[in-house]
C-alpha cells in the first residue's frame, strides 16, 4: 500500500502557503467580500488561496487533478486534491477566528474516491491537524512537533457531547424533529460548526456531530482525520466517506444511534 507520507509533507507545504495568504488578509478593513450564485459569501482571500493552492499543484503534482471550491475541477486521472480555501468564510469575513483551509488528496479504489490525505489548517486559532491513510491523525504545529489524535470512548448518548453548525438546514430538510430529540438525550450540545466540530471528534472532546448540507470540500479532509483517529465518518445515509452531501461523525461507539436520530421521522 502507498505511504502517501510525501503527499501529506507537500499538503503542509500548501497549507503554509494558504495560512500566510489567508492570515494576511483577515480582519482586513478594506477586504472585498462578493455574493455567489448559492447567495454564500466568497472574499477575495478565498479565491487567492485557492490560486496559490493551485499553481502550486500544477508545478509540483502536474498530473494529478484538482476539485476547489472557487474554480471547480481541473484535469482527470486517479489522483485529485480537493481544496476549500476557507472553510468558514462568514467567520472570515466577520473577523471570528473560527475558519480553515482544507486540503485532501483523494484516490479512486474499487468504491470510486476515497481520502487518502487530508490537512485542516486554522491558523486565526493557531491549531492544525492532518492524516495519511494507514498513518493515524494527529495534530500540532508541525510534522515533527505532533500528538497523535484519538477518539473518545463515550458509549452512551446521555455522557455524549453533540456538536453542530445551525438548525436551518435540519429544518429545511425535515429532520428537525429527530434533530431536537437527539438534543433532548445528549449530555451537552455546542453549535460549534463548520470543521471545528469533526477535529473535536478526532480529538475525543466531541463525541459526535453532523451537518445536513455539504460539498465534498467541505468534508473530505475532515473524514480522513476523524477515521485515521479511530472514528467514524458518513453520510446520513450511513454511506461510509464524504459523498452523501451532509456528514456524521462520531467516535464509533455512538453512530448508529446517531444515525437513527437523525433519520427517525425523515
Amino acid at each position: 500500500m502507498p505511504d502517501y507520507l510525501d503527499d501529506l509533507r507537500f499538503a503542509h507545504v500548501l497549507a503554509d502557503a494558504a495560512d500566510a495568504a489567508t492570515m494576511a488578509r483577515f480582519k482586513a478593513l478594506d477586504l472585498k467580500v462578493e455574493t455567489k450564485p448559492d447567495m454564500t459569501p466568497v472574499s477575495e482571500a478565498d479565491k487567492a488561496a485557492e490560486e496559490l493552492i493551485r499553481g502550486q499543484l500544477g508545478r509540483a503534482r502536474p498530473r494529478d487533478a484538482i476539485l476547489g471550491e472557487e474554480y471547480g475541477i481541473q484535469g482527470t486521472g486517479p489522483r485529485r486534491w480537493v481544496v476549500d480555501p476557507i472553510d468558514g468564510t462568514k467567520n472570515y469575513v466577520r473577523g471570528v477566528p473560527v475558519w480553515a483551509t482544507l486540503i485532501s488528496l483523494m484516490e479512486a479504489g474499487d468504491t470510486g474516491f476515497e481520502p487518502v490525505v487530508g490537512v485542516v489548517s486554522a491558523p486565526a486559532l493557531g491549531r492544525r491537524w492532518w492524516a495519511a491513510k494507514g498513518h493515524g491523525a494527529f495534530t500540532g504545529r508541525s510534522l515533527s512537533s505532533a500528538s497523535r489524535l484519538h477518539v473518545s470512548r463515550v458509549s452512551k448518548l446521555t455522557d455524549a457531547s453533540f456538536a453542530y453548525s445551525s438548525l436551518s438546514g435540519w429544518e429545511e430538510q425535515g429532520r428537525l424533529d429527530g434533530f431536537l430529540d437527539l438534543t433532548r438525550e445528549v449530555w451537552r450540545t455546542r453549535a460549534y460548526g463548520d470543521f471545528w466540530p469533526y477535529m473535536l471528534v478526532a480529538e475525543g472532546a466531541v463525541d459526535i456531530c453532523a451537518e445536513p448540507e455539504l460539498s465534498l470540500w467541505d468534508m473530505a479532509a475532515n473524514a480522513i482525520v476523524v477515521t485515521e483517529a479511530g472514528g467514524t465518518f458518513t453520510g446520513l445515509d450511513g454511506r461510509p466517506g464524504p459523498h452523501s452531501g451532509n456528514a456524521a461523525a462520531s467516535n464509533g461507539l455512538l453512530h448508529d444511534e446517531l444515525l437513527g436520530y437523525l433519520n427517525q421521522r425523515y
